[in-house]
């Protein structure tokens, strides 16, 4: 079988969710499946990752359509200490950006369709696959598959209607929602097989339409083991605990933050003794909050790194920190791919995440570390407290997975369960 894999974050583009696409890749050949991608020339995303491109497999064809979308950035960031003409453009700027729907990528598809369906007929392509995000894919791989009557499978790694980092209080945000929703019901019925990586997304698939229930399949997240090989915890004179991703939407470090503030005022043996490293793109204004803590000897921003520094870091930490909201209970289902890349990493969570939701329960079924909700800073600062105290006391072991744990998580596993399902929609 050759398979058209149409993904808009796809090396020199960066990210965690870039390793489950760059390793479907690697892994669908061993199947049986050939993989075609096509990606955009540039996603004008904010993480660039170049050494990634050599990871791309040999036997991956890559075709390349222009984006004449937006560059990703954040309105707040960009609007602060713009004034006059500028200001107004920015505006402007945002307005039209506020007015795609689903989302910012969406211009992609007046390239992206047309080079699909050549691609496919010149290739001569079996299957079609779309992964988000950004959601916008899925409604160019129903348009190429309406072109070419060729079977295609649509890949959700994100919730589309349920989103934690939006905010559905807002009206202009609960409007685009209605036509999301409208958006969603289209991609269910139409897919030929539809792919999420949580219960929680496939059960949403499931009530937009009667029939999607039978044609969704869970394959979840992973992490290649073999990634952290030759990687090792080397412990230094300071306790660090590292947070990799950036912060955006309700994703916040404010209470983590507070909860160091908290610490050291409880224990001023710790001054000078511990670290917070946050590996990503934080927003100035947490940036000023921050710095207005006081603690400015206990923190750094080291800005986005590629795949490789980002997880020699996590190995390299005494602990890691995770930090999902509760938004309005939508973080309960969240399980990002970035807590088995800590789980990986063999170094103790701490985990601020809602403590009834499926991060928190993986946390605790590992025995992986500690949980705190993530509104409560005086819980997160006892939990940072105690693995403190843990490294001074005899030290922080690496955290020895379970057996079924860690076979379970493997990126290959995840490939052949994939390929299974481009079978059977291939019939």
């Amino acid at each position: 079988m050759r398979l058209l894999l149409i993904a808009f974050y796809f090396p020199p583009a960066g990210g965690g969710g870039v390793q489950r696409t760059l390793k479907f890749c690697r892994d669908l050949p061993d199947f049986g499946v050939d993989v075609d991608v096509l990606a955009p020339s540039d996603s004008k995303w904010f993480a660039h990752d170049e050494p990634l491109l050599a990871a791309i497999p040999a036997g991956t064809t890559v075709h390349r359509a222009r984006f004449l979308g937006p560059r990703a950035s954040l309105r707040d960031e960009a609007l602060r200490g713009a004034h006059g003409l500028r200001r107004a453009t920015l505006h402007a700027r945002y307005a039209y950006e506020r007015a795609l729907i689903p989302d910012k990528a969406v211009p992609w598809a007046a390239t992206a369709v047309p080079a699909a369906v050549r691609i496919v007929r010149r290739r001569r392509i079996d299957a079609i696959m779309t992964t988000s995000p950004p959601t916008s894919v899925h409604l160019m791989g129903a348009a190429v598959a309406a072109a070419t009557s060729k079977p295609w499978v649509a890949d959700l790694r994100d919730s589309w209607l349920a989103h934690p980092h939006r905010r559905y209080e807002h009206r202009g945000v609960q409007a685009k929602r209605a036509v999301d929703r409208r958006m969603a019901r289209t991609v269910a019925r139409r897919a030929t097989a539809l792919v999420a990586v949580t219960d929680a997304i496939a059960a949403e698939l499931a009530g937009l339409d009667p029939g999607a229930a039978r044609k969704t399949h869970v394959i979840g997240h992973g992490v290649d083991l073999s990634d952290f090989a030759g990687l090792d915890h080397g412990s230094t004179d300071r306790f660090t605990i590292v947070h990799t991703g950036a912060f955006f939407g309700q994703r916040t470090p404010r209470p983590f933050l507070s909860a160091v503030r908290d610490l050291l005022e409880r224990r001023p043996d710790l001054r000078g003794q511990l670290l917070v490293r946050f590996i990503g793109d934080m927003r100035e204004s947490d940036r000023a909050w921050a710095r207005a803590l006081g603690i400015d000897d206990a923190w750094e921003e080291t800005g986005f790194l590629p795949y490789r520094d980002a997880i020699a870091a996590q190995r390299g930490a005494d602990a890691l920190l995770l930090l999902i909201p509760h938004a309005g209970g939508r973080g309960d289902t969240v399980i990002s791919g970035k807590i088995y890349e800590y789980l990986a990493a063999r170094r103790p969570i701490l985990a601020a995440v809602p403590p009834n939701g499926v991060a928190a329960a993986l946390v605790a079924s590992a025995g992986a570390g500690e949980v705190a909700d993530p509104d409560d800073s005086a819980a997160q600062s006892r939990a940072l407290e105690a693995l403190v105290d843990r490294r001074r006391n005899g030290g922080l072991p690496d955290v020895e997975l379970p057996a079924e744990l860690a076979e379970s998580m493997s990126r290959r596993e995840r490939a052949r369960e994939l390929a299974g399902v481009l079978e059977t929609a291939a019939r």
